[in-house]
């Protein structure tokens, strides 16, 4: 899967978020850290939701893969 980041550079900080994601958006030193962290909580962002509605399914249900 690919995602989209904005970033800017407000001279002493790179801040930046990713677009189809609400939520997930961080704030860094350098453009090279501000990736990273974004890549990390964009990956904790999707393992919490998936973990959250696997959670709210219960029992006896169905995954299906939807592509856009």
């Amino acid at each position: 899967m690919t995602y989209t980041a904005v970033v800017k550079d407000l001279g002493d900080a790179w801040i930046g978020w990713i677009e189809e994601v609400p939520g997930v958006n961080c704030q860094e030193a350098t453009y090279d850290e501000l990736l990273k962290s974004l890549s990390v909580t964009l990956r904790e962002a999707i393992d919490f939701n998936r973990e959250e509605a696997l959670s709210m399914a219960g029992t006896n249900y169905q995954e299906k893969v939807i592509s856009l």
